[in-house]
C-alpha cells in the first residue's frame, strides 16, 4: 500500500498514532519537562533557519549520502535511542533494529529499553549503537559493555545530559509508573486502543529488562525515577576517560550543547559528539539544539550528530547546513509505528528521503556538502 496519499507528513503519522496509543503512553512519548518551552523552542528555532533557493541548475538527482565514523551511508539520518521503546509500541526495539538494517542506517538502543542487547542481537545490522546511561558500579559497567559488544553493538554512546531525573510533569499526570502496571484508569485507556493492547498481550507488560537484570530488588517508582536511577551515576570527566580506555570501538558523547565541552571532549579522544537537549525532556531553560550547533561545529573537527525538534526532511537539511554530519530522530519513528505498525518506519524513511530530494531540488544543491552555501 502506498501511504503517501494518506500520510504525506509526520503530522499525519502523529495524529493517527495518538488515536492508537493509550493516553498514558502517549504522554510519556510526546511530553517534555516544565512548561515545555524547550520543546517548542527546538521547533521555532529550526523554522528560523532559512535557505536560499537557486535556479537554472538543469535536471539532476540529489545525492543524500554522507560519511560518519569511517562508514558511508546512503541516507543522512538514523534512529535515536528512546527509553521504554517497547511500551510505546509492542516489539518496537526489534522492529526498528530490523528496519535500520534494511535501510543501512544507524540504530541506537537505550539502556532502558524493554529488551536486552541479547534480545535484539538477531535483528541488528552493521550499524548498531548502544546508548549507555553510566552505571555507578564498575562491575556492572564492564558487564554491560561486554554484553553490548557481544550482541553486535559496535559503537558506544554515553548520554551526559541526564545527571538527575527530570520532573516531566505532564508525563507524571498521565499516571505511568515503573515498572509499568495497568491500574483501573490506565487499563481503561488501554482497552480503548485494541491494536496496542493486543500487541502487549503477546509481549507481556514491558519492563526495563537490562536494568532489571542488575537490580537487587525492584520497587514501585515514578515514571521519571525508574530502576535505572538506582544503578547509575552522574558521570564526570574521569568517567569519559574510563570509557575511552575500555571501549574498543567508536565512542560518542550525547547531550553536548556547549562549545567549551566540545573542545575538551575532542582532547579526551572521543570519536563523535551528539548535539542534543534530550528533545526538551530534561531542562526547560536552555537553548534549542539548532542554536548551539554552529558554535559546537566551530569548536571541534569531530563528526557531529544532531537531534531534537526534527519533523521532516527540510529540518534534516537545515541541521546539515549548520554543521551536522547526520541527524537522528526518536519520537518520529514511534509515531510511525503507532500509526502504521510494522509498515510505519519504512514509510517514514521514504517520506523523509523524498522531502529532502524535493527541497534540494529547489535549492539547486547536488549534494549535502552544498547546503552550507545556501544558508541565508
Amino acid at each position: 500500500m502506498d501511504h503517501h496519499a494518506k500520510f504525506p507528513g509526520l503530522s499525519d503519522l502523529k495524529a493517527r498514532a495518538r488515536k492508537r496509543i493509550p493516553h498514558f503512553v502517549w504522554e510519556y512519548l510526546d511530553s517534555a519537562t516544565g512548561q515545555e518551552a524547550t520543546l517548542r523552542r527546538n521547533r521555532t528555532k529550526l523554522d528560523e533557519v532559512l535557505l536560499r533557493p537557486s535556479i537554472l541548475h538543469g535536471e539532476f538527482t540529489p545525492d543524500l549520502s554522507t560519511t560518519l565514523l569511517g562508514r558511508d551511508y546512503a541516507l543522512p539520518f538514523g534512529i535515536a535511542p528512546v527509553g521504554m521503546s517497547g511500551l510505546i509500541w509492542p516489539n518496537a526495539e526489534k522492529t526498528l533494529a530490523r528496519e535500520a538494517a534494511k535501510l543501512g542506517v544507524p540504530y541506537s538502543m537505550s539502556t532502558v529499553a524493554t529488551q536486552t542487547p541479547e534480545d535484539v542481537a538477531p535483528h541488528l545490522g552493521e550499524d548498531a549503537w548502544f546508548q549507555m546511561y553510566p552505571p555507578r558500579d564498575p562491575d556492572i559497567r564492564k558487564d554491560m559493555m561486554a554484553r553490548a559488544k557481544s550482541a553486535g553493538f559496535n559503537t558506544l554512546i554515553m548520554t551526559v545530559d541526564v545527571p538527575v531525573a527530570s520532573r516531566r510533569e505532564r508525563q507524571t499526570r498521565g499516571g505511568l509508573t515503573q515498572p509499568p502496571r495497568l491500574t483501573g484508569r490506565l487499563a481503561l485507556q488501554a482497552a480503548l486502543r485494541p491494536a496496542w493492547l493486543n500487541g502487549i498481550r503477546k509481549t507481556g507488560m514491558p519492563r526495563m529488562k537490562l536494568m532489571d537484570s542488575y537490580a537487587q530488588q525492584t520497587t514501585s517508582l515514578s515514571s521519571t525515577e525508574h530502576v535505572g536511577y538506582l544503578l547509575r551515576t552522574s558521570p564526570d570527566w574521569d568517567y569519559v576517560k574510563y570509557l575511552r580506555d575500555e571501549w574498543d570501538g567508536p565512542l560518542i558523547i550525547k547531550g553536548v550543547a556547549n562549545a567549551d565541552d566540545a573542545a575538551r571532549l575532542q582532547d579526551e579522544g572521543v570519536d563523535a559528539l551528539w548535539v542534543s537537549n534530550h528533545a526538551g525532556r530534561q531542562f526547560d531553560g536552555g537553548p534549542s539544539t539548532v542554536e548551539v550547533l554552529p558554535d559546537v561545529r566551530a569548536a571541534t573537527t569531530l563528526p557531529l550528530i544532531f537531534d531534537s525538534g526534527i519533523e521532516g526532511g527540510l529540518d534534516i537539511l537545515r541541521a546539515i547546513a549548520l554543521g551536522a554530519d547526520i541527524v537522528m530522530l526518536g519520537r518520529a519513528w514511534h509515531y510511525a509505528l503507532g500509526a502504521l505498525g510494522d509498515a510505519g518506519p519504512a514509510h517514514l524513511a521514504d517520506m523523509l528521503a523524498k522531502d529532502m530530494v524535493s527541497n534540494m531540488g529547489q535549492l539547486g544543491t547536488h549534494g549535502l556538502g552544498d547546503l552550507k552555501g545556501r544558508l541565508l
